[in-house]
């Protein structure tokens, strides 16, 4: 797909969706979080209220919602659905559609918008029901060659499915990382995000590896033009700032930065999520982020629909601030705009 199909009229910050499992939670009433598939078994159980949370995300003012795929692995749906590899790719395939419907729906509601859909690719941790997302544990047993083997049939399933781009998050591992540029070589059409999971020390990976240099070697090796932004996904707001602050300290690109932080809260395997450093709400550092250099945003794990919204009209008052400035870098920007 060529750069100018990411093109969001208008728009030079893009708000992305929030917490996907946490906004269809208030459709399902079942704690969903709990389930090995998480989110993705609703493709199969509900697919009319996977439908509704993302019109509840478009409604808020999500110009880029997100396939619910995040967890969504043929093997996770042979195990817990009992289907097979060929059924597993159509559920993967039909959250795609889904997306789609939405888009189309909420087009009819409001004439003239460019809604952008990102095929979630979580990582390798994220189907194992263990929290190894947070950690990157797997790094030690796991090569680039079963990295790349793992995602691949996901990857061509969202791209074939008709995906603007790829949500390729919260990748926790080094070795993770750099197999999924790899991969993404394969598919030179394509484009990515990439956002990592980090620690809270504002400077390494979830596995302890180097953001800095991870970053570097990954838009090194990565295809001119395929990688549309760098970020981290999933951790407490006032952790994001440092560890944005690293990424931008690599050389050699402009790649933008994007966010999607969580409520501050922790999710702990044998009870769901607790209380952490959520003290201060994800919106009091939004002008931060943007003042960094943030032009992707939205909400991750326990942000609701109503969080974006928040995040749209503090990001709105921010553009209006400073749109002879932003005018101005636009020119010399990778960001894709018209």
């Amino acid at each position: 797909m060529a750069l100018e199909t990411l093109e969001v009229k208008g728009k030079i910050i893009k708000i992305l969706d929030g917490g996907f499992s946490t906004q269809l939670s208030v459709h399902v009433g079942d704690k969903v979080d709990g389930d090995p598939l998480w989110s993705a078994r609703f493709l199969a159980t509900n697919p009319s209220a996977v439908l509704a949370t993302h019109l509840d995300f478009l409604r808020a003012g999500s110009d880029i919602i997100q396939t619910n795929t995040y967890q969504a692995s043929v093997g996770g749906f042979m195990e817990h659905l009992g289907t097979t590899a060929e059924e597993s790719l159509k559920l993967i395939a039909s959250a795609v559609e889904l997306a789609k419907e939405a888009v189309r729906i909420y087009s009819t509601e409001k004439e003239g918008v460019k809604i952008l859909i990102a095929g979630s690719l979580g990582p390798y941790g994220a189907a194992q029901h263990n929290g190894s997302e947070y950690t990157g544990a797997y790094d030690k047993f796991l090569t680039k060659k079963i990295i790349k083997d793992w995602h691949r049939p996901r990857l061509e399933t969202l791209i074939n499915g008709g995906v603007d781009l790829l949500a390729v998050e919260t990748i926790p591992s080094k070795t993770e990382a750099e197999g999924l540029v790899e991969l993404l070589q394969d598919y030179p059409q394509a484009k990515a995000w990439l956002s990592f999971s980090c620690l809270q020390d504002g400077k390494s990976l979830a596995d302890g590896s180097s953001l800095k240099e991870i970053v570097e070697k990954c838009l090194s090796i990565a295809l001119p033009g395929q990688i549309i932004a760098v970020g981290v996904n999933c951790i407490a707001p006032r952790c994001v700032a440092a560890l944005l602050e690293q990424i931008k300290e690599r050389g050699g690109t402009s790649v933008p930065l994007i966010v999607y932080p969580n409520s501050g809260e922790q999710y702990v395997v044998s009870e769901g999520w607790c209380p952490g450093d959520s003290r201060d709400p994800l919106e009091d550092f939004i002008t931060d982020w943007l003042d960094i250099g943030v032009r992707y945003i939205g909400g991750c794990c326990r942000t609701y629909a109503k969080d974006i919204t928040k995040i749209r009209d503090i990001v709105e008052l921010w553009e209006m601030a400073n749109l002879n400035n932003l005018a101005k870098n636009l020119e010399h920007s990778k960001i894709p705009n018209e």
